[in-house]
């Protein structure tokens, strides 16, 4: 009998290859003439994958890959292409991006998102993945956290952290001799956001293996891992087989520390002002949007994503960068010497970080070469007519479903809106120079209404962790750095190759 199965098997094969042949020949006949059909410039990759192959196949990294797409089809202000089976618009005009952005918002107020609810009820209420009205909900519910005055009172919170983080190296100069950045800087970042948004205070330095910063790590290694093109790739069968974002170990961990907060907070009636206490309000309240404690983990794990991510992607672009230019750096200290410690007590206030003129400049030139998310992305949701493709080109209908990809790395690089884009140039971004940016061509955390609600806390967490340091230390490559840097294949954020090994040199103040 399992003789016999075994034949049937085997005289199933062919005919199962045959089926497969077949589908992927149709879907490159349609795939390629579908935009063909609607008279747009098509780009084909990989015919399975479609426009991220390069990248998902580890054939170019993320920001390079984002750079090839907007350098594709030179002349054209946007052309075609496919996400799996999505059409996309890989849009390269900077008024089409503000129409899509901004102008035209309620056409196009979604994301692509490949994860939700359904597929995971914690992962996916985040605010970046839910979409319509509840996303809108939760954006409001959220935003109050994030204001001008808001991050006043968090200063406080984030200065003790950058300062246990210093003091670390001030008690560990063999540490400060040769130290890899992206782990390092990464522990900072997430101490500073579960500090202020959470109240959860832990020392990730000299803690190297606590819980909370390792269950964080294997939440931002989702954004790496083969859970991400499967995900994509394959919904249904993922949710078929029951496969989750994160561990059951992860998944139990966040929800017993969070949840805990929660209920310590309700029993107790703790307020502290912080990101779970507004979420606290809108559960109670249920206005503008009904809250669960499955939305509080998940919108605390976005932001711990956020900081792990992002957060320290930028950190570590910025240490790259002023490690790469030592006059940069050490007009930098002065500045931050003459507000510091010239000041009279050293103290950081939200408004002495305001009044970092230059280092503003250096964060935002950081920010046009190395952006932490080199691209973004929108979905139609609602019909609507663009330009054409190209200068007397006839306009074009954006049906509902298709997706808009926008290579914002691409267009910081592009010398026609930044002169010589491969230079490190601060003053491009000085006060006598920011009038001559052409509007939308500088987007380092997105545009419009769904621009990254975090920018005010992440500029200020940066701009504290550097006044702190930079005025004990300067910044230089260690032994262990490989120069050139090359950009690793399998991170969708900017990490290099062997890691970025830095020192600390003790200034002699």
């Amino acid at each position: 009998m399992e003789i016999l199965t075994r034949a049937g098997a085997l005289a199933f094969l062919p005919l199962a290859t045959a089926i497969l042949v077949v589908i992927w020949a149709l879907m490159g006949i349609y795939k390629r003439n579908y935009w063909r059909a609607r008279g747009i410039p098509q780009h084909l990759t990989n015919t399975l994958i479609g426009v991220h192959g390069p990248f998902y196949l580890r054939e170019r990294a993320f920001a390079e890959h984002t750079i090839d797409l907007y350098n594709a089809h030179p002349g054209a202000r946007y052309y075609g292409s496919f996400d799996l089976l999505t059409p996309v618009i890989v849009l390269k005009d900077p008024v089409i991006i503000r129409d899509v952005c901004v102008k035209y918002f309620d056409h196009f107020h979604d994301h692509n998102s490949f994860v939700t609810e359904d597929m995971d009820p914690v992962v996916g209420r985040n605010v970046f993945s839910l979409t319509g009205a509840r996303w809108k909900d939760m954006r409001r519910t959220l935003t109050p956290n994030f204001t001008a005055r808001k991050m006043k009172g968090m200063v406080k919170l984030v200065a003790e952290c950058s300062k246990k983080f210093v003091g670390y190296f001030e008690e560990h100069p063999e540490v400060a001799a040769c130290f890899e950045a992206t782990d390092t800087f990464t522990r900072y970042a997430n101490d500073a956001i579960v500090s202020t948004a959470f109240g959860i205070h832990v020392d990730s330095m000299n803690d190297q293996g606590n819980n909370l910063y390792r269950h964080s790590k294997e939440v931002a290694s989702f954004l790496n891992s083969w859970k991400l093109l499967a995900f994509r790739l394959v919904p249904k069968l993922m949710r078929l087989l029951g496969v989750k974002f994160l561990s059951k170990a992860t998944d139990a961990f966040f929800k017993g520390m969070i949840g805990g907060t929660v209920r310590t907070r309700e029993e107790l009636g703790i307020a502290r002002q912080d990101m779970i206490d507004s979420l606290l309000q809108a559960k109670r309240s249920r206005d503008p949007v009904e809250v669960t404690n499955e939305d509080i983990v998940s919108q605390a794990l976005i932001f711990l994503i956020g900081g792990f991510d992002t957060t320290s992607s930028l950190t570590c672009s910025l240490a790259y960068a002023l490690a790469s230019n030592p006059k940069v750096q050490d007009k930098a200290q002065r500045e931050i010497d003459e507000l510091m410690l010239e000041g009279g007590d050293g103290v950081i206030t939200y408004e002495r970080l305001g009044d970092m003129k230059y280092f503003d400049m250096v964060i935002s030139e950081t920010l046009r070469m190395y952006p932490p998310t080199p691209l973004t992305d929108r979905l139609c949701t609602k019909r609507i007519t663009i330009p054409g493709c190209k200068e007397g080109s006839p306009d074009f209908i954006v049906e509902v479903g298709t997706s808009v990809i926008i290579p914002m790395h691409g267009v910081h690089n592009d010398p026609k809106y930044f002169p010589e884009p491969e230079k490190f140039i601060p003053e491009r971004f000085g006060q006598e120079n920011r009038d001559k940016v052409t509007p939308f061509t500088y987007m380092p955390f997105g545009l419009g209404q769904r621009m990254c609600i975090g920018k005010r806390f992440a500029l200020m967490e940066i701009k504290i962790l550097f006044a702190q340091l930079l005025s004990k230390y300067s910044l230089s490559f260690a032994g262990k750095t490989r120069l050139p840097l090359a950009l690793r294949k399998d991170s969708p954020s900017t990490r290099f190759v062997g890691g970025l090994w830095l020192k600390l040199d003790k200034r002699d103040l």
